[in-house]
């Protein structure tokens, strides 16, 4: 480990407990990564002003891989920006319209817009954005670009869902990012393509990075690093696919393998 100069995690299920908190102990680890020179992303489906409000403290040393890879900011500087076609975006929302209990969200650069405000769906939307606008149509919608259309099925995305949007698999990445979350995203955005350009910005090989995801949305970024950690509350896919296992999320699994790496880091330095 005592090469790694890049550390990327996801953040529901991974970085964060099952309720949804971030532990405040991570913080004298992200400023022991700062000093070694490692860089640290949070990557994740969420929004970035979302993102931004989880890493307050510190959100001037984090980078933001926001939106499943679609938009990479650090110190406010946009890194990477991969939006949906505006037509490819119409059709996504007109298909999912008729489907009972799946509420699509047009998840722009400037806020995330939505048609709906029943209350199950609003708890959702809530949770996971720190900005939004509900509007009549949004066909509509024209002065911002969509990093995403996401799909809230609260009968569940992988049976509800997902099967309307199986034939566009070959155009954008379909992915069920949750158990009630349906992402369709440009094909050229994931959080794997999100790292790829991060490691070349900066000149980092795989080999020099450690990721820890698990769910279906992080299967990409596993791919782009050698120290790949799926958490022991992963999908059985993510398990499959990292070389390493963590902890579950309530066991704090991802600051007890970030310690283990400072520990390295402090042997090779005495």
């Amino acid at each position: 480990m005592k090469d790694i100069k890049l550390v990327a995690t996801d953040m529901d299920g991974t970085l964060l407990n099952s309720k949804g908190e971030l532990n405040p102990a991570i913080y004298p680890i992200l400023a022991t990564l700062k000093v070694h020179g490692i860089r640290f992303v949070a990557a994740s489906g969420r929004q970035y002003f979302n993102l931004q409000k989880q890493f307050e403290p510190v959100k001037g040393d984090v980078i933001f891989v926001a939106e499943n890879g679609s938009y990479v900011v650090y110190q406010n500087q946009e890194l990477y920006v991969q939006p949906l076609q505006r037509e490819i975006v119409d059709s996504l929302i007109l298909t999912s319209r008729p489907i009972p209990n799946a509420y699509p969200i047009f998840c722009g650069k400037k806020k995330a817009y939505v048609e709906n405000t029943e209350p199950a769906f609003w708890a959702q939307l809530t949770k996971y954005f720190e900005r939004y606008e509900v509007v009549e149509n949004l066909l509509e919608v024209v002065d911002d670009e969509c990093l995403k259309v996401s799909i809230c099925d609260l009968d569940g995305s992988a049976a509800n869902s997902y099967p309307h949007f199986k034939a566009w698999e070959d155009e954008i990445k379909v992915k069920v990012s949750a158990g009630i979350w349906l992402d369709l995203s440009h094909n050229l955005a994931n959080k794997g393509k999100a790292m790829n350009v991060l490691q070349q910005l900066h000149g980092i090989s795989a080999a020099e990075t450690m990721v820890f995801g698990d769910y279906l949305n992080d299967l990409e970024m596993m791919q782009q690093a050698y120290f790949s950690y799926a958490m022991d509350n992963a999908h059985p896919d993510i398990k499959q696919a990292a070389r390493f296992r963590a902890e579950s999320n309530d066991e704090n699994g991802v600051a007890k393998v970030l310690e283990q790496l400072i520990a390295e880091l402090a042997m090779v330095k005495n």
